[in-house]
């Protein structure tokens, strides 16, 4: 199949396509009459297998990794066995992480949800943001009272 048709099915662009093949990340692909790159269909497998590894947040690098010792057969697998092993634990904690970001949204969520049970600090214990350097004061604060100047 020609880069287009496979930029189609695969859900990633020419340009990206191009790129992973220069990379390393996709094989070479053969020429035809034309010199136009000829896909087999079977390198769609191995996009969406990258594309679930993209999606999981496992850098190029180690999808280089992966595809290298791919290529050179059987004999790595326990290598690549490792690697994924390895990656799948880390994609673990992050769900773990966002589960808890997750519970505390929920809760949020449902304090809003139930106006007749919130309290009325309920946001008083929110973080500083990112904007608000620390130790700074609140609105107000710091003005002389008895003059309402600061």
């Amino acid at each position: 199949m020609k880069i287009g048709e496979l930029a189609r099915r695969s859900g990633l662009t020419a340009h990206t396509i191009r790129y992973y093949e220069r990379i390393g990340l996709l094989p070479h692909a053969d020429r035809d009459r034309s010199h136009q790159r000829d896909y087999d269909a079977s390198i769609l497998a191995w996009i969406e297998f990258l594309g679930r590894l993209r999606t999981t947040g496992m850098p190029i690098r180690q999808m280089l990794r992966y595809a290298r010792l791919r290529e050179a057969g059987a004999g790595t697998a326990a290598e690549r066995r490792a690697l994924l092993g390895e990656h799948r634990d880390q994609v673990r904690a992050h769900v773990e992480a966002l589960n808890a970001c997750l519970l505390v949204l929920d809760t949020k969520i449902g304090a809003y949800a139930e106006p007749d049970q919130r309290s009325d600090d309920h946001d008083a214990a929110l973080p500083r943001t990112r904007d608000e350097p620390p130790g700074a004061r609140p609105a107000g604060a710091g003005r002389d009272r008895r003059r309402g100047r600061p």
